[in-house]
């Protein structure tokens, strides 16, 4: 089973609503910008960096949380001192207490378990070709197409993390669509849960917008 380094950040004593994600990232990739990309996909010259994020900032039952991954893990573990305060919005926040734990998670295709988990945030995972199809067919054809997408998803995180799925992904959703806001649109996303013959480093996010908190994955 492949590895890879994990550096979580949790903010325990604050409180905030699951769509402070992106609040989180612009905080934080603002006030660290000099020290890495990582912190919010972008180069110097504004153009944004599409790759799979190496650091994912969300609020996990309503506490702050931020993941790093490889790289991303070591620069979060550097900048762990420095986190003073947050400040969203208008509001600021002062830091009293925050925890950080940094380990090797597994991430891996087991081709002889299953693994179930829940979204502990909003799967959005509906791109403007597949929204298209999903409304136009039924319920059945719903369910296959999100079974693809979900694969689809798991195999780009694997890609983006510079890491191979060793066998056939076979992954199962159960989920139910809600509405969210991104970018000030309204869209389409899902919450729920799914079954699937890969291991994950929890917290980790698939699907669209990770890095602002959408589909992070629990146990």
């Amino acid at each position: 089973m492949q590895t890879i380094k994990t550096t979580t950040i949790h903010f325990p004593e604050l409180r905030l609503h699951a769509s402070a994600g992106h609040q989180l990232r612009g905080y934080f990739g603002n006030l660290f910008k000099e020290r890495s990309p990582l912190l919010h996909n972008h180069l110097a010259d504004g153009s944004a960096i599409y790759q799979y994020p190496l650091v994912q900032y969300k609020v996990l039952k309503g506490t702050p949380t931020l993941l790093g991954l490889g790289e991303g893990a070591e620069l979060l573990a550097e900048l762990f001192l420095h986190i003073k305060e947050l400040h969203l919005g208008k509001a600021t926040y002062p830091v009293y207490s925050k925890n950080i734990v940094t380990n090797r998670a597994s991430l891996g295709v087991n081709p002889t378990e299953l693994y179930d988990y829940r979204f502990g945030t909003l799967w959005m995972c509906l791109n403007d070709k597949n929204y298209l199809k999903y409304h136009q067919t039924g319920s059945e054809e719903r369910v296959a197409l999100l079974q693809k997408i979900l694969i689809g998803n798991l195999l780009s995180m694997f890609k983006g993390l510079g890491h191979t799925a060793t066998a056939q992904i076979l992954a199962k959703p159960k989920v139910k669509e809600e509405a969210t806001h991104f970018k000030n649109q309204k869209m389409k996303a899902f919450s729920g849960s799914f079954t699937c013959n890969v291991e994950l480093p929890q917290g980790i996010g698939i699907g669209k917008a990770v890095s602002r908190g959408y589909g992070a994955v629990v146990l």
